[in-house]
């Protein structure tokens, strides 16, 4: 199974677990590109391991969209006021 570690985005930008299906999806994408916040989407029904991995962080739950942040931590669904407060914290503190 694959580690969070190998999904660790970049400074500045995260990672979204997501499905094509998944309509919080589609609407967090959506506000993170509008928002201009950049991300990579990783589809956990393509990308092997990755299913397990997202229900590892969500308590056993295949629960998306959830994101990776560039010091490693999570989120599950999360507004976008809470993406870019994240980041700007993270980059406040050097991460």
């Amino acid at each position: 199974m694959p580690t969070r570690a190998e999904f660790t985005p970049p400074a500045g930008s995260v990672l979204m677990f997501s499905t094509t299906w998944c309509g919080y999806c589609r609407n967090l994408k959506g506000q993170l590109e509008r928002a201009g916040v950049p991300y990579t989407e990783v589809n956990i029904e393509e990308v092997d391991g990755t299913a397990e991995l997202v229900a590892e962080v969500n308590g056993g739950n295949q629960t998306v969209p959830t994101l990776i942040f560039p010091d490693g931590s999570t989120a599950t669904n999360p507004s976008l006021a809470t993406v870019q407060a994240r980041l700007m914290d993270a980059a406040s503190a050097g991460r």
